[in-house]
C-alpha cells in the first residue's frame, strides 16, 4: 500500500483496494482504513476504493502534526493533495463523522463539490457548536457539559506537552485523563453497557491506556482543540450540493442528534436519507448487516 507525499513533506499512508470506479472514502475520528474492508470488500471488482489514514492513525501515525493548522483544515488540505496527485477529477465519496467535517470543509473552502459524483454522508452535523441558532450540535442540550469537558481535557494535556505517549504519564496523570475520558463516554453514550465497559477496563492497568482512542499526547491534544475550538457551520455549503445525496443516519445518536441530520437531508435538492433504528453515531458496528447492504446500494446508485 502506497504512501503518497504531501505539500509539507510528510507521507500520507492509503489504502487502495479494488479496480474500477474510485470511491474516497474518508473515515472517523479513531478509525484504520481497514475497518472498512468487511464492508467494502464484496464490491471490490467493481469499485476501487481509496482510504487514506489520517495523522496520528495507522499507516499514517508517524506523520508530523502540520503547524498552525486544526486537525479538519489539515487534513481537508491532504485530501485535496491526494486528488491532485491521484489525478482523480470526479470521485464517489463516502464520508463519516469527522471524515464527513472534512468533506463539508472542502465543500466551503475548495472545490471538492466539482469533485463529488455522489456522495454519501453517514452520521455527521454540518456545525458543532450547538445554539440557540443550530440546537443539534455535538451533543445537542448537553453541548455546554462537553465544552466544560473538552476545556479540562486540553488543560491536563496542554500541561504534558513535553511527554510523548499516554504510557510515559505517572500514573496518577495517567488516571486523571483517562478517568475525563470515560466522562466523555458516559456524556455521549446512547447505551448504558458501553461506559460500564470503560469503567471495568479502568481498574485494569495494562488495558487502562488503550480506553483512549490515541497513545500519542500531541495528537490527541491536536483533536481535542481542534473540537473544542471548531466554530465552522457548513450548512449552507453541504445543502447547495447538487449531485446525488444519501445520508445515513443514526436514529438513537447522541453525539449528533438525529433531527438535525434529517433536515439537512431533507433540504438539499437531491438527497435520500436512511435511518438505522437501533444505531447510535457506529451504524457501522450496531447494524453492520444493513450497513454494508446501504453500502452496496449507495455504490449501485451511483453507476
Amino acid at each position: 500500500m502506497p504512501h503518497y507525499h504531501m505539500p509539507d513533506g510528510e507521507q500520507l499512508y492509503v489504502r487502495e483496494i479494488g479496480q474500477g470506479e474510485p470511491v474516497l472514502v474518508l473515515s472517523g475520528l479513531g478509525m484504520q482504513s481497514w475497518q472498512w474492508l468487511p464492508f467494502l470488500l464484496p464490491y471490490v471488482q467493481k469499485f476501487k476504493f481509496i482510504i487514506p489514514d489520517w495523522r496520528g492513525f495507522g499507516g499514517s501515525k508517524h506523520c508530523k502534526i502540520p503547524a498552525n493548522l486544526d486537525a479538519i483544515e489539515s487534513h481537508w488540505l491532504d485530501i485535496e493533495a491526494l486528488l491532485k496527485l491521484l489525478n482523480l477529477e470526479r470521485t464517489i465519496v463516502i464520508a463519516y463523522s469527522m471524515g464527513a467535517t472534512t468533506a463539508m470543509h472542502g465543500m466551503q473552502y475548495g472545490q471538492f463539490k466539482d469533485q463529488i459524483k455522489s456522495y454519501l454522508h453517514i452520521d455527521q452535523t454540518p456545525k458543532i457548536t450547538a445554539d440557540d441558532v443550530w440546537p443539534y450540535g455535538l451533543l445537542g442540550k448537553k453541548h455546554p457539559q462537553l465544552k466544560q469537558l473538552l476545556e479540562e481535557l486540553s488543560g491536563v494535556l496542554h500541561q504534558h506537552e513535553d511527554v510523548k505517549n499516554i504510557s510515559d504519564l505517572s500514573q496518577v496523570d495517567q488516571q486523571h485523563l483517562t478517568q475525563l475520558w470515560i466522562s466523555f463516554i458516559e456524556l455521549q453514550a446512547s447505551d448504558k453497557i458501553t461506559p460500564k465497559v470503560f469503567k471495568l477496563a479502568f481498574h485494569f492497568p495494562k488495558l487502562q491506556k488503550h480506553i483512549l482512542p490515541i497513545q500519542r499526547l500531541d495528537y490527541l491534544t491536536w483533536y481535542i482543540d481542534s473540537y473544542f475550538n471548531h466554530n465552522e457551520d457548513y450548512r449552507e455549503a453541504v445543502t447547495s450540493l447538487k449531485q446525488p445525496a444519501t445520508f445515513f443516519i443514526g436514529e438513537q445518536s447522541t453525539l449528533y442528534p438525529s433531527q438535525g441530520q434529517l433536515f439537512i437531508a431533507n433540504s438539499l435538492e437531491n438527497s435520500q436519507h436512511v435511518l438505522f433504528h437501533k444505531s447510535g453515531h457506529t451504524p457501522l458496528i450496531t447494524e453492520p448487516v444493513k450497513f454494508s447492504q446501504e453500502i452496496g446500494r449507495f455504490l449501485k446508485n451511483s453507476v
